[in-house]
């Protein structure tokens, strides 16, 4: 049965908190706390709600995608738009399926579409490059905190919108409340 991908609305966002919490359950490197960071990204400027989606397997959740607005600042002061990706979630049960790629390419089209030219996240630097991620330092891109390099990733959707632009990113409040 195909995976149906789908704009989350509001009937979804237990059936989502359930699952993210269930997603990130042993994870390691995790605080165990991004269902609560969805929660205040959706009540935020950042949240863009054609981003958030879910995927669908026989009428249940079992994944999950949230991209919102951040900006990209330059030393000199100019800005460049961007969107962070976090989280991915698919249901432990589900993982090792594909689900977590159709869910991002998903992502990547819509936000293409919308007019979006790039895509900034902190993840596994072993799974995010089969997508065309690329360590955000080859385009002279920091991430506000310390964090290993190869953590921290970029894909340009639209070929060169990331040309002359370098600095640090900023997130919205909602990441740090």
């Amino acid at each position: 049965m195909p995976l149906e991908i789908r704009k989350e609305d509001k009937n979804d966002f237990e059936a989502v908190s359930n699952l993210i919490e269930n997603a990130f359950k042993n994870v390691v490197f995790s605080d165990h706390q991004e269902q609560f960071l969805v929660e205040r990204l959706r009540n935020s400027d950042a949240f863009v709600p054609e981003l958030a989606l879910v995927g669908i397997l026989e009428r249940k959740i079992v994944g999950y995608i949230l991209l919102t607005k951040i900006v990209i600042k330059a030393n000199n002061g100019v800005e460049a738009e961007s969107l962070a990706l976090a989280p991915v979630a698919v249901l432990q049960d589900f993982q090792g399926k594909g689900i977590g790629g159709q869910l991002i390419r998903e992502g990547h089209r819509i936000a293409t579409e919308m007019g979006f030219g790039s895509v900034i996240l902190l993840g596994h630097e072993k799974y995010y490059p089969k997508f065309g991620y690329q360590m955000t330092s080859q385009y002279g891109i920091r991430l506000p905190f310390d964090v290993p390099p190869e953590n921290c990733m970029v894909i340009e959707l639209i070929p060169g919108a990331l040309k002359d632009v370098s600095g640090v990113v900023v997130y919205p409040k909602a990441f740090f409340e």
